[in-house]
């Protein structure tokens, strides 16, 4: 497979993972990293690498063209919790990083674009249970209300211009490979890293708080897998929801107490608290699973299993 294919945010938490998967199955020089720094070591010495500003159109248009690329994979962006201490620069990132990629895929520079919307475009109207494909949106946090505004302008681009542009709705993801970049479901990223280290943790979260999970690799396997179905299976231009598991701090500590005996946890919620009171318990995602045959291989304990084991290596 020749098709060339430029990562935009490849540093990041998906970011770094997705590359070394692309890279894997279409080649290293066919996929060229990008971010607006080198962070991620693997990332910039394993193939192509460029500096990229996501928010400077001219720059992202000259990576285009130098590489002639193809597909666009757009992963920047300023998460939940992060966002909300800066809400004027996540919103210019956010939206103005889709624009650009957007207007390129429009004047036919770019075939086809992949950009990640989250749960977070739901709010405290949604039903939060078996949340829906199609309800209530009125997110709560400026992360949710520039991805609820990205879905909006996926879906103009490809109807008024027939822009090939695919997204889902992440859950909280969870990796061993790297750490956590400032979302609200981060905590349960972080209670391995403490399990490992220090056999306890204090989560920002109380105790009961189910959210929607989604082990890291599950999550690879759904970005490539919506990319590269026939394009008439993706009958959604929003956004698909998307979904593996959900679960509450409480169950996440004992599925790691089975593994590892004596692991203790308390609860001491922060401002991160009102933000996942606003979001799903848990997703409906058939329409992802009809339509372009979605299917998830973890749950909590292999999660568990594969996240402690590789931790302490």
């Amino acid at each position: 497979m020749h098709t060339r294919i430029l990562i935009i945010g490849a540093c990041g938490q998906i970011g770094s993972e997705l590359t070394a998967k692309l890279r894997e199955i279409y080649g290293t020089d066919n996929v060229v990293a990008s971010d607006i720094r080198k962070g991620d070591q693997d990332v910039f010495k394993s193939g192509p690498f460029e500096v990229l500003d996501a928010m400077n159109f001219d720059a992202v248009a000259a990576v285009v063209e130098k590489y002639e690329i193809e597909e666009v994979y757009l992963m920047a962006a300023l998460l939940s919790a992060t966002a909300e201490k800066n809400p004027a620069f996540a919103w210019d990132l956010n939206m103005n990083s889709l624009f650009h990629v957007l207007n390129l895929a429009k004047e036919n520079k770019i075939k086809k674009v992949f950009w990640p919307s989250s749960i977070a475009v739901f709010g405290p109207t949604t039903p939060r249970d078996n949340t829906p494909q199609y309800t209530v949106m009125e997110p709560s946090t400026v992360y949710g209300i520039s991805k609820q505004t990205g879905e909006r302008w996926c879906e103009y681009y490809f109807n008024k211009y027939g822009v090939d542009v695919r997204s889902i709705r992440y859950p909280g993801l969870i990796s061993w490979k790297t750490l956590p970049g400032g979302g609200t479901t981060d905590y349960a990223v972080d209670i391995y890293y403490k399990a490992v280290e220090e056999n306890k943790y204090t989560c920002f979260l109380s105790e009961n708080t189910a959210l929607p999970m989604m082990y890291m690799d599950d999550a690879i396997k759904a970005t490539i897998g919506i990319m590269q179905a026939p394009e008439e299976q993706i009958k959604i231009r929003s956004s698909y929801n998307l979904s593996a598991m959900s679960f509450t701090p409480r169950e996440i500590a004992a599925s790691i107490e089975k593994v590892q005996p004596g692991f203790t946890i308390d609860y001491v919620p922060d401002f991160r608290q009102s933000i996942a009171d606003s979001w799903p318990a848990s997703i409906d995602d058939q329409k992802a699973r009809e339509d372009w045959g979605w299917k998830h291989d973890f749950d909590l304990e292999s999660m568990t299993k594969e996240m402690l084991e590789n931790l302490k290596k």
